[in-house]
């Protein structure tokens, strides 16, 4: 049964595309605006999520570009709490001369506001494509051409809603020495050997563990893209895209869901309630296994250091498949339409310094994130756990990026929470797919 924000949702999206039908032709920005556009002088908004040395970074960003652009643009950035949170208020304010000119945005999230009022996004084909404006084709061709891709959007025309300025992807954290001690010569090849390594360390603590009698294989981050990643390791996927269909019923799907299961089953993994817990307890030497983002790489380093102090490094997930299947993703930063063309270019304009080498080599090494241009790779620093997470760029996989994924991913959590418990896999997966395709229709 599906949950009632689901249906609250769904009504704000359709009051929401009703209202902005009716200021769309007012607010639309054309194509063909901005050759002839002027943005000298133009101060423009910027919504992101970021904190601490993310956020001075961003700042330094942004002081950059106020001082040296030569149009006296004015980037005005401001942290606007996390991504749910970021979300819920740009529903609120898409379609309104509040939207904020720049916002950081997940695909899905993207299409949410583009069709919450018909246009509630500017298409940056245009910008991007600009003889005067864009990019040449040889700096195109130095980003990564699937970071390019995931912000293209075929089932709406093809409307460009996002552009990436970064890109993070789910990685194995693994305690070297405690493999050593187990008797494992290197991190796990498939799932099985996954589950194998999880339970043996249950039973057998690292030596140098803070807190022997909590040890435990792996301690899961209830997440949806925890469970892409699974799926993905498989060998399958959460989302048909030709189909545009959900498939969280797959046979892989399933395998993943009966993995969680046995591993909870046999103590081999645990949750936690307390923030940054998977870190910390990572790093007290707790628990063998951690996945999370490569972007968490500096917060495991301190972990560790803090704690018991082990050689530790980065991996693929253990997988079915010849090669690796890696999930990647992130936000990209999307362009609000105030029905203002010199605001959408300067706005523009913006996120071209961002995603300049100098830049992105500065802000992929402040923040942990891959860099979306491949130059970067040869003016920036790397660990040897970055360089790992790096050279499995080859072997990327996308979560889906249709309307409402938000939501699903919450139905999703639901599920896993439910199948650690105890639940059948088989039938509550099901029943999550038939309840995410409805969500779909919905939309």
């Amino acid at each position: 049964m599906l949950i009632k924000k689901n249906s609250l949702f769904h009504i704000m999206l359709f009051f929401l595309f009703v209202f902005g039908l009716v200021l769309c032709a007012q607010n639309k920005v054309y194509a063909e605006d901005y050759e002839n556009v002027d943005p000298s002088g133009v101060t423009i908004n910027y919504w992101h999520q970021h904190t601490k040395s993310r956020e001075e970074a961003i700042n330094t960003i942004v002081d950059n570009f106020n001082k040296s652009n030569q149009w006296g643009i004015t980037v005005n950035a401001g942290h606007q709490g996390h991504y749910g949170q970021i979300y819920e208020k740009m529903l609120t304010v898409v379609g309104t001369s509040e939207v904020p000119d720049i916002v950081v945005a997940y695909q899905n999230q993207a299409a949410d506001y583009y069709l919450a009022t018909g246009d509630g996004l500017v298409d940056m084909r245009p910008l991007v494509n600009s003889a005067k404006w864009g990019l040449s084709s040889d700096e195109l061709g130095d980003f990564y051409e699937g970071f390019l891709k995931q912000d293209i959007f075929p089932s709406l025309g093809g409307v460009r809603l996002g552009f990436p300025p970064k890109r993070s992807m789910e990685l194995l954290y693994y305690n070297e020495d405690w493999l050593t001690e187990l008797g494992y010569s290197g991190s796990p090849k498939t799932p099985e050997e996954f589950m194998d390594m999880a339970c043996a360390a249950t039973k057998q603590p690292f030596s140098k563990a803070t807190t022997p009698e909590s040890s435990v294989g792996w301690l899961i981050d209830i997440d949806a893209s925890t469970f892409a990643s699974l799926t993905f390791a498989y060998g399958g996927d959460v989302f048909d895209k030709e189909a545009v269909q959900y498939t969280y019923d797959s046979p892989e799907a399933i395998k993943a869901g009966k993995l969680l299961h046995e591993l909870a089953s046999n103590g081999c993994m645990k949750t936690f309630t307390e923030k940054y817990a998977n870190q910390s307890e990572y790093g007290a030497g707790n628990s063998l296994f951690s996945i999370g983002s490569i972007s968490g790489l500096k917060y495991y380093k301190s972990a560790v250091e803090k704690g018991a102090n082990f050689n530790w490094n980065v991996g693929p997930l253990g997988h079915s498949t010849p090669e690796p299947r890696q999930n990647l993703y992130g936000a990209s930063l999307s362009i609000g339409n105030s029905g203002d063309p010199k605001r959408a270019l300067a706005s523009w304009l913006f996120m071209k310094h961002f995603t300049s080498p100098d830049q992105q080599a500065f802000w992929a090494e402040k923040s942990g994130y891959f860099p979306s241009r491949k130059s970067v790779a040869s003016i920036m620093k790397m660990s040897e756990q970055y360089k790992n997470g790096f050279s499995l760029l080859p072997y990327s996989m996308s979560e889906p990026s249709v309307p409402a994924y938000d939501v699903v991913r919450g139905e999703v959590e639901k599920v896993m929470a439910e199948i650690i418990k105890g639940g059948d896999p088989e039938s509550l997966l099901k029943n999550l797919n038939k309840d995410a395709n409805e969500i779909l229709s919905d939309i």
